[in-house]
């Protein structure tokens, strides 16, 4: 049974939520799911817009062919050839032989390298700038190139206002029947997906999403339809300035992140001592991960969340303990900037850590590590609880010399 959701007198969402898959790009848990958004434009000529994953299949034609009864399909737009937006563009094309393909130069190119011969005549090529009328619906065609892929593009509709963003203001989550960010209490059900959507999958390239964002600051745009998560009707400012903080590497908000090592409890029970501290000086913004038990994609999230970061780890084979040294690695690849780092360090006989840790975070862009610094022999003792007084004290006169 099709299952389908009217986006403007036009334009219907055709697409689908996977709440079987466990890890996106086989990297990233979704306990919540994810959507593949993709939509049928119906004018004088109809217009698919990308296509989805193959676990969604099924349903993506029942909808298709539910919305186009049975009128033929014209053309399919394809904004971003990842496979979970392009598998089904051969079935489309075995269902709809007289369909015609829209897309750029790059992205054609990786329509090959995945397998997708498409005839020359069924294809047209577009570049930035270029538009296409297909009734009363002109569409406007911007490069985005690495948002995330180096193909992608968006679509923006002069007519209504709709802007096709592909994986750009996209989300981790399923639908569920509610498609409109209005229907949702986004705040407190979806911020944190779509922040560890960003961080994880474009956090890397914010200079090129600061580019996307200055193109579309020129073009009235009304709706937002991502290939993943709601589609933005409403308060379309609140995350696009979002996108603008976090692709600019600036905090959301001024809090301490403390992520901690313990093999034994030892480390644990110290920033436990930190994080009352903090709280008892008036910092009560201050949140505590585990490493060995947070996944790195929420770690990576939290940390483009707070301004201030601690990095608490046990020195191990005279190294940084292995998971803390992942995140670390994560950081890096994903270009984080712009933070304030604390180290509280331990070990029993050759304590490491802290050092390596500094260095690492001495080779990153625009990082502060504070001058002070904890450091434990195996656990806290009187004296270790004086330096940690002198710890609290850094972090909190860092946080007013930001204001």
């Amino acid at each position: 049974m099709h299952n389908v959701r009217k986006v403007t007198e036009d334009l219907y969402w055709v697409g689908g939520d996977d709440h079987r898959l466990h890890l996106f790009e086989n990297i990233h848990p979704i306990p919540r799911g994810v959507s593949y958004n993709s939509y049928l434009l119906l004018d004088k000529k109809t217009v698919l817009f990308d296509t989805v994953d193959w676990s969604i299949g099924r349903q993506f034609i029942e909808n298709i062919q539910a919305v186009l009864d049975g009128r033929p399909l014209d053309y399919m737009v394809i904004n971003h050839m990842e496979p979970d937006h392009a598998a089904m563009i051969e079935e489309v094309m075995l269902r709809y032989p007289k369909v015609k393909v829209i897309s750029n130069e790059k992205a054609f190119y990786l329509m090959n390298q995945f397998g997708f011969h498409i005839d020359s005549s069924k294809t047209q090529e577009v570049k930035e700038g270029d538009k296409i009328s297909f009734g009363k619906h002109e569409i406007l065609f911007v490069a985005a190139p690495m948002v995330h892929w180096p193909e992608a593009m968006v679509s923006f509709d002069l007519t209504n206002g709709v802007l096709f963003s592909a994986d750009a203001f996209g989300s981790f989550g399923s639908l569920d029947g509610k498609l409109f960010n209005d229907e949702v209490k986004f705040d407190r059900e979806w911020l944190d997906d779509a922040r560890r959507y960003y961080t994880n999958i474009v956090g890397k390239y914010g200079p090129h999403v600061q580019s996307l964002l200055k193109k579309a600051a020129g073009i009235d745009i009304k709706i937002i339809c991502p290939l993943h998560g709601p589609v933005w009707r409403s308060d379309l400012g609140y995350f696009l300035e979002k996108y603008d903080k976090w692709s600019r590497y600036e905090p959301e908000e001024k809090g301490v992140m403390i992520v901690y090592a313990s093999m034994y409890g030892n480390t644990e029970n110290a920033v436990s001592v930190l994080a009352s501290k903090l709280v008892e000086k008036g910092m009560t913004n201050v949140v505590m991960y585990d490493v060995s038990k947070t996944h790195v994609s929420q770690l990576i999230s939290e940390t483009f969340k707070y301004s201030h970061v601690v990095l608490a780890s046990v020195t191990y084979n005279l190294g940084i303990y292995p998971l803390m040294h992942n995140y670390l690695m994560d950081m890096k690849a994903l270009n984080l900037q712009k933070r304030t780092f604390g180290i509280l360090e331990n070990g029993s006989w050759a304590c490491e850590s802290g050092k390596l840790m500094q260095e690492f975070l001495e080779g990153m862009r625009e990082m502060t590590v504070l001058n002070e610094r904890v450091t434990l022999a195996s656990s806290m003792n009187e004296s270790t609880d004086e330096e940690m007084n002198i710890f609290v004290n850094s972090i909190l006169e860092s946080m007013k010399e930001k204001n």
